[in-house]
């Protein structure tokens, strides 16, 4: 997660300290400690979010004031997230779409205003330079990646711009990203001043929608990488606090009703989108990753499309009709956790511990799941099949666990509980 140019400092890091501050306030004034209220009131500037490091590009929020509200505007609210690990990418011209047709691992013939795509940039040797989320708005596409990538998956498709009338930047700079997480988003954008057609629009899976909250122009695009409905925000950096202030009015304004924004830090976040079934660049697999060894193989790739970068590799791999390794979700039979990076190994004979067979790259308890502890682990694919037992080093000790039949941990929870909403 290194960059040597892309560093992004957020501009809302004056606002969440504040609120930091006035949470504590009113924790304090809701317990009935008036002295701890006074204190905590007259010495707001004391409390401050949870910062943690994104590798050498950023600093993000890992908690505003209390992971389990957090999570729980996910799964029954609008969870606001801040952004400032993402990049931007920029693409005009009239032949962008042709182009990109050329260069990406997705099918994007006929991409018109309004819709999204989800693909990967591959070098020559078919590994994963960048994981995309593309949204044509029209004039333009938006581009969604990591911001420690951003620069240079720039630079790598300008070195194939020839004759094209196609102009690539990366404009992390100038564009700022946030988001919104939860069944209530639309709620929330609603009360924002978000428009009904645009509202409509992202009522449907796969597409984006340019428009106005107050004063402030932004791009919203639906990705629903927690399970439920996500909205993925782009605003230009200088609008990006009083976008923040009108999504957080709202949250006030409803105070006392169902529907309530909340700002929401990194650990709530991967605890949802581990149990929606999103691995992620940068975490889950990154620049040494084949397609096929993601998981996201049918979410990222066409193999009905013509030639792109790495094409090659690609289809030669699937012609095999399996990688070396695999994304796979798993869960634990024990209430133990383990931790990035923990060895995965096979079930030997009679329960012993076998040869080591993969590598955990995230985990969290699910909340929804009664605190059962899964999440991704790259595995060699003879040990990816649903239902596999095998045995990861949790807490100190050798841990059953089991390979599940999706990447979403608890995907029938997830519909369950969301049934009946805007999602």
């Amino acid at each position: 997660m290194t960059s040597a140019s892309f560093h992004s400092e957020s501009p809302l890091r004056a606002r969440h300290d504040e609120f930091a501050a006035g949470e504590t306030a009113r924790r304090a004034a809701a317990a009935g400690d008036a002295r701890a209220s006074a204190e905590s009131t007259h010495a707001t500037h004391a409390a401050k979010v949870a910062w943690i490091p994104w590798g050498e590009i950023a600093e993000i929020v890992g908690v505003f004031d209390r992971v389990e509200t957090e999570y729980a505007a996910i799964r029954r609210g609008a969870a606001l997230c801040d952004q400032p690990q993402r990049g931007t990418l920029e693409i005009v011209g009239r032949d962008r779409v042709e182009f990109l047709q050329r260069m990406l691992t997705q099918d994007i013939k006929g991409f018109s205003a309004g819709q999204t795509r989800e693909a990967f940039w591959l070098n020559r040797k078919g590994r994963i330079e960048a994981d995309l989320l593309l949204c044509e708005i029209g004039d333009r596409i938006l581009i969604d990646c990591a911001g420690a990538v951003a620069a240079n998956t720039a630079a790598t498709l300008t070195n194939f711009v020839f004759a094209e009338d196609v102009t690539i930047a990366d404009v992390s700079s100038r564009e700022y990203r946030l988001a919104i997480h939860g069944p209530e988003a639309f709620h929330l954008l609603e009360f924002a001043g978000v428009g009904a057609q645009a509202i409509e629009t992202l009522g449907a899976l796969h597409t984006c929608a340019a428009t106005t909250i107050g004063e402030i122009s932004c791009v919203l695009a639906r990705a629903d990488s927690c399970g439920v409905c996500g909205i993925e925000i782009f605003v230009p950096r200088t609008g990006a606090l009083a976008l923040w202030n009108s999504l957080m009015s709202v949250h006030d304004l409803l105070q006392g009703g169902q529907r309530r924004g909340r700002p929401c830090g990194w650990h709530a976040f991967n605890m949802a989108r581990i149990e929606g079934g999103t691995p992620l660049f940068e975490v889950d697999f990154g620049p040494a990753s084949l397609p096929h060894e993601t998981g996201l193989i049918d979410r990222r790739v066409s193999f009905t499309k013509g030639c792109y970068l790495g094409q090659e590799v690609v289809a030669r791999m699937n012609s095999l009709g399996k990688p070396k390794q695999i994304v796979r979700s798993f869960r634990m039979m024990s209430d133990a956790l383990p931790i990035e990076s923990a060895q995965v190994f096979a079930v030997g004979k009679e329960g012993s511990i076998g040869d080591e067979v993969g590598v955990v790259t995230s985990s969290t308890m699910s909340p929804m799941l009664g605190a059962a502890c899964v999440g991704f682990a790259t595995v060699r694919y003879a040990h990816s099949t649903a239902g596999s037992e095998l045995i990861i080093a949790a807490e100190g000790r050798p841990e059953r666990a089991t390979i599940q039949a999706e990447l979403a941990a608890v995907k029938n929870s997830i519909v369950a509980e969301t049934s009946g909403k805007q999602i």
